[in-house]
């Protein structure tokens, strides 16, 4: 059993699949006509993304928890050879005429040029940043394009001299890129996770983005169809497919499938005759998930949003068997502060009813990503009153509150106490917290009392 399947590639002739899973370290080999699992290698820390070399003959591999290449001979199923490249290897793909092979890398600022012949490195092209998980090579050889997912950018870059032509700025969390040539031109569709969508941008002398395509929660992996006219795009936060029409550049389907879809290929004529079923399991696909973004509230205290105009978050929440994943991410928090997330009967102060989610600690720049496990979509507390109406009466009775919002406060006195004193305002606690150490909520799902949200039954 192999555990986060990541990376997808596939061999020339369509009739193998390369799957790289990046926490069992293992490189598996499908047979696409009947789905057959010929075996699996286990290689270096960390593998990311894997494609077979133009001949079919070998599988090279990028093991980003290291610093190289994995060569991986098909026929024997041996790693063959280890080509060092620049630390934390992204991804690796070939020019069409199967001379060079380029790769970005997840941890530093460079794209490295491998002459495919003799298994050398002959450039290394500085780019903008050091964090690139994905790049293509255009169909007609030349031009290289890889993302930047920590600052939003494409770089394209010259695939015979190797300079770079451009940087383009394409917006938070740039994921997957990909080629299209449609009757329109040729095109580079690209996958912007922190916006939920698709951007199309025209090749040319000067680039430009023509086309923004709403997508789903958090597009990832993208790949086209043979014929170029259907894009098929995963999203990591919905557990689906978005299929776009290429004509139009309008999703026009939405196909469930498992959970967190990360890269995703397209194998034309991988089965030549039958279904192409064999070997398949059933999987349950369709399960409630939802993705909820958390904003700064100006309820009670109408400056916060200003003071924290560089933070955000969301919430992703999917239903598993018997109970729940809750994943947050956030950005522009105070780096190394502690935060708590509560489910809370409602969205601003007074929060009322409220149950511990988990707790979490940004980093040095101020990011943070958290997961728990725990019963979300059908949270609940009771609330006992008296019967008569009085505080101190004998017979309680219990009614049943739903927690269905979600609120983050500073867990450290200490964070809220900095904010306001920045801001010239007199530090104040929340409202709940009757030990006075959590401070004001610095994040909500709505800023309206009345707002239901989607964890709402």
């Amino acid at each position: 059993m192999q555990v986060n399947v990541h990376g997808l590639g596939f061999s020339p002739d369509g009739r193998y699949l390369d799957v790289i899973s990046n926490a069992s370290n293992g490189v598996t080999i499908i047979r696409t006509r009947d789905n057959t699992v010929m075996g699996t290698v286990y290689i270096g820390r960390g593998p990311h993304e894997g494609f077979f070399t133009p001949d079919g003959q070998q599988v090279w591999v990028t093991v980003r928890g290291e610093d190289y290449l994995s060569v991986i001979d098909v026929a024997s199923m041996k790693e063959v050879d280890r080509i060092r490249v620049a630390g934390g290897p992204g991804m690796v793909v070939f020019s069409p005429d199967g001379r060079r092979a380029f790769v970005d890398s997840s941890r530093t600022a460079q794209l490295d040029v491998i002459d495919v012949q003799t298994r050398k490195v002959i450039a290394r092209v500085p780019v903008v940043s050091p964090f690139s998980p994905n790049l293509v090579v255009t169909p007609d050889g030349k031009e290289v394009w890889l993302t930047h997912k920590d600052v939003g950018k494409v770089s394209v870059i010259d695939a015979r001299t190797f300079k770079v032509l451009h940087v383009l700025d394409t917006g938070k969390v740039t994921n997957h890129v990909n080629a299209v040539t449609t009757r329109a031109g040729d095109f580079i569709y690209v996958t912007v996770g922190g916006e939920d969508v698709v951007k199309v941008i025209k090749r040319g002398p000067q680039p430009q983005i023509v086309a923004t395509i709403p997508t789903g929660f958090t597009p990832h992996g993208l790949w086209p169809s043979g014929d170029n006219t259907r894009v098929y795009v995963g999203l990591e936060d919905q557990d689906a497919v978005d299929v776009i029409d290429t004509a139009t550049n309008t999703v026009i389907k939405t196909i469930p499938i498992g959970q967190m879809p990360q890269a995703l290929v397209y194998v034309a004529n991988a089965v030549p005759s039958g279904p192409g079923t064999q070997n398949l399991k059933t999987v349950r696909v369709g399960l409630p998930s939802v993705k909820i973004k958390l904003g700064v509230p100006d309820k009670p205290f109408a400056f916060l949003p200003a003071a924290l105009k560089g933070l955000s978050a969301h919430v992703i929440v999917r239903s598993l068997e018997g109970t729940d994943d809750l994943t947050l991410k956030a950005d522009g928090l105070t780096p190394g502060a502690q935060y708590n997330l509560f489910l809370t009967e409602s969205a601003v102060a007074p929060f009322g009813m409220m149950q511990h989610v988990l707790d979490f600690k940004a980093d040095a720049k101020g990011k943070a990503e958290a997961s728990a496990m725990t019963s979300v979509f059908d949270a609940f507390t009771l609330r006992g009153t008296a019967k008569d109406g009085k505080p101190d009466g004998a017979a309680i009775k219990a009614s049943k509150v739903n927690l269905d919002h979600l609120v983050v406060w500073p867990k450290d006195p200490q964070t809220t106490a900095k904010l306001f004193a920045n801001q010239g305002q007199p530090y104040a606690v929340s409202p709940f917290d009757t030990d006075l150490e959590a401070g004001p909520a610095i994040l909500s799902d709505s800023n309206d009392a009345a707002a239901t949200s989607p964890l709402t039954r």
